[in-house]
């Protein structure tokens, strides 16, 4: 279930109220008028199954510019009405998408922000560390960590949409976000190959984690479904899920892997590393848009009364 705070001119609350209680999956309808102070006007208080959220907000998009919407989880409701309501909507609740839900996400997921920066040089040290360890825990730790995915589903959405403005963003967020990982990584290697740390021997004896440099139809076909898993994770609300994206596909490593070599002066592993990253994320966003594409076919509710 979903707790929805509106807040509407009281010349339109009527009107609010009436859309509530036409739409399926609401219950639990208070209105307190007169109750707002910014902006003023009334409040009205809903919960709504998650089925039902794209009609309720289709229907009542003007008030993002004359009142307000604000949505929240519900993680414990115990209502019989509440049970009815989710029952009387049409679908499964983790079937539901909400895409107004995230048309925000994906849109904060698409700028470059320190913390993301950080997360993802700090994600492909780890994985650069384990390259030359040979430890495919520490690869899997890398791969966990990585943030990158976010501006991958922005891409998606953004095909979807033809936003163009996001996808560029979303390009650029993941082109720094490589770039300044990589010239991180490398800074380090290359300061402990001048300290002695490590030497060539570290890398070519890395029979384990070849598959790092070697993409091929499989590198492809994992990306498909972890772009697949990754999207249905998150409009479903599963980010347990998310983890096992996260560990499916090797872009943190293979990013790694280029600042390593790079570092050792492998030259002619880069361009294999790089293929392998390229692969991974190309095979997320085909599969990752193809979801949304049928996830927005087939809802009911999506192309009849969804602002999008």
């Amino acid at each position: 279930m979903l707790h929805l705070r509106m807040i509407s001119p009281p010349t339109r609350t009527d009107e609010v109220t009436a859309v509530l209680e036409d739409c399926p999956g609401i219950t639990n309808i208070v209105v307190l008028p007169g109750a707002a102070r910014e902006p003023k006007g009334d409040v009205i208080l809903c919960d709504a199954a998650r089925e039902s959220a794209n009609e309720v907000i289709g229907r009542l998009k003007w008030l993002e510019t004359e009142g307000s919407i604000a949505i929240e989880q519900i993680d414990l409701s115990l209502s019989k009405v509440a049970e009815e309501a989710v029952e009387e909507a049409p679908g499964e609740p983790d079937d539901a998408v909400i895409w107004e839900e995230l048309a925000q996400r994906v849109s904060a997921d698409s700028r470059i922000t320190w913390a993301y920066l950080v997360f993802l040089a700090v994600a492909t040290q780890i994985a650069g560390i384990g390259i030359l360890q040979n430890s495919p825990i520490l690869i899997v730790g890398a791969m966990v960590l990585g943030p990158e995915f976010g501006a991958v589903a922005a891409i998606c959405f953004g095909l979807l949409q033809r936003r163009w403005g996001l996808i560029t963003t979303s390009l650029r967020t993941l082109a720094v976000g490589f770039a300044v990982a990589i010239a991180i990584t490398f800074a380090c290697a290359f300061v402990s190959t001048w300290l002695g740390w490590i030497g060539d021997a570290n890398l070519v004896t890395n029979a384990e984690v070849q598959f790092i440099v070697k993409p091929d139809k499989w590198s492809f076909i994992v990306a498909l479904l972890a772009g697949t898993a990754g999207v249905l994770s998150i409009t479903a609300g599963k980010s347990s899920a998310l983890v096992g994206v996260f560990i499916s596909v090797t872009t943190v490593p293979a990013a790694g892997y280029v600042a390593v070599a790079l570092a050792l002066g492998h030259w002619l592993e880069v361009g294999p590393s790089v293929g392998q990253l390229a692969v991974n994320i190309a095979g997320m966003i085909l599969s990752g848009t193809a979801t949304l594409a049928i996830q927005r076919r087939f809802w009911p509710q999506v192309g009849r009364r969804s602002s999008l």
